[in-house]
């Protein structure tokens, strides 16, 4: 397992794509236009990426095909929940809560990009860091 340093270091690279993603599109499309967009620009630099990533659900040791899917997956470690929304909900925060501990990712990322400017319209969740790796 990386470190926390590691993790935190390709959260920086998400971060700047968003942003990216944010100054070409701006707010108000549909969620899916982001998506899309937003998972060129970690492919533009030879990270994979998977869209749309069915995942299993373990449960009491038992995986559950339950048709769970994350938006995107970022080297396998990083989740993008991405929304186009008015504002933030509480079911944004607990699926952002949620997926990394479920998929077993480091890093999850929750992108609202509706939001005026994307410096508010970003939380992020940091799962089973590991220090001084």
């Amino acid at each position: 397992m990386k470190g926390a340093a590691e993790v935190l270091r390709r959260w920086e690279g998400r971060s700047g794509a968003a942003i990216e993603v944010h100054r070409e599109l701006g707010p108000g499309l549909l969620e899916s236009i982001h998506e899309h967009c937003q998972a060129q620009e970690p492919s533009a630099l030879g990270n994979p990426v998977l869209r749309q990533h069915k995942v299993r659900v373990n449960y009491k040791g038992v995986q559950l095909d339950l048709g769970f899917r994350i938006d995107l997956g970022v080297d396998d470690r990083i989740i993008l929940e991405i929304k186009a929304a008015e504002a933030w909900h509480t079911v944004h925060t607990a699926q952002l809560l949620s997926y990394p501990k479920l998929t077993d990712r480091h890093l999850g990322l929750l992108i609202n990009f509706n939001a005026e400017t994307l410096v508010k319209g970003v939380k992020r969740v940091v799962n089973q860091f590991v220090d001084g790796a």
